[in-house]
């Protein structure tokens, strides 16, 4: 059986899949994968296109019913997350990476008086430093560069998040189509955290291969921003990795940013 599989073309995301992709662990069906921007990805989701993908937690609330969620494989960080920076701690517009990513449901709650742009996530920097918006939510390697475009932080949304509820930040996870049934989604569990363990276990030839997906990140920038996403989290997110999807969602719902919405973890 041969699996649409989508992922962003992001270091994180080609490590953890760099084992399966290659046919390096053993599982019962094949993927044909997809690179394509994250918010992409949560659009064709909301549609229910792909097999298995990994998707913002944000877009949880409209594809909860379609996609059941994998405990392995989730981006989350501690105390850390998408950071928002400008040249004004009390920005009125902020550029956001769309509509559907974690880091725009987080601005939207920490900073509840901004307005919200949506530019795609590699040209948010641009937009800041041109002067076009006031600020803008990094996600990607941007969290690590910024500074070295003569940007300043603003807020670190992975900082604010925990104050808030000392939770690690769920920003992506993977998930599996309902359609397909509980054992395959289970199937599916096992093959990524096979990969995972093997990309762990092989660390050098795992990161040549993201560093592939760096956009000119180098191999040590490259391995940084690898382990702040793939980490104790990525391969069990655990009780707390749980409840931090949980809260995040209800607090969205509560605010009336989402709507109603049902999980499933696998």
């Amino acid at each position: 059986m041969e699996l649409l599989t989508g992922h962003s073309p992001d270091p994180d995301d080609a490590f953890m899949f760099y084992a399966l992709k290659k046919g390096l662990v053993k599982a019962p069906f094949t993927i044909r994968e997809f690179l394509v921007d994250i918010e992409t990805l949560n659009k064709l989701a909301i549609h229910g296109r792909i097999d298995i993908t990994a998707v913002s937690t944000h877009a949880m609330a409209y594809i909860g019913s379609k996609y059941f969620i994998l405990r392995v494989g989730a981006s989350m960080g501690l105390r850390y997350g998408p950071v928002v920076v400008g040249n004004t701690t009390k920005p009125e517009l902020v550029a956001v990476p769309g509509t559907y990513t974690t880091a725009t449901l987080l601005v939207r709650l920490a900073m509840p008086n901004a307005k919200t742009v949506e530019i795609p996530f590699d040209k948010i920097m641009d937009a800041v430093r041109a002067g076009a918006v006031d600020a803008g939510a990094l996600i990607h390697e941007g969290q690590i560069t910024y500074e070295r475009y003569g940007l300043r932080k603003i807020i670190d949304l992975g900082e604010w998040w925990y104050e808030e509820t000392k939770l690690p930040t769920p920003l992506g996870l993977d998930v599996v189509r309902v359609s397909l049934g509980i054992d395959m989604a289970r199937a599916v569990k096992e093959a990524l955290l096979e990969s995972l363990r093997y990309a762990m276990g092989h660390k050098d030839e795992a990161l040549r291969h993201a560093a592939e997906f760096s956009r000119g990140l180098s191999i040590n920038d490259t391995d940084r921003f690898v382990r702040m996403y793939v980490n104790e989290y990525t391969v069990d997110m655990g009780a707390d990795g749980e409840k931090s999807i949980r809260v995040l969602l209800e607090m969205g719902r509560e605010r009336g940013l989402l709507p109603e919405h049902q999980l499933v973890f696998i």
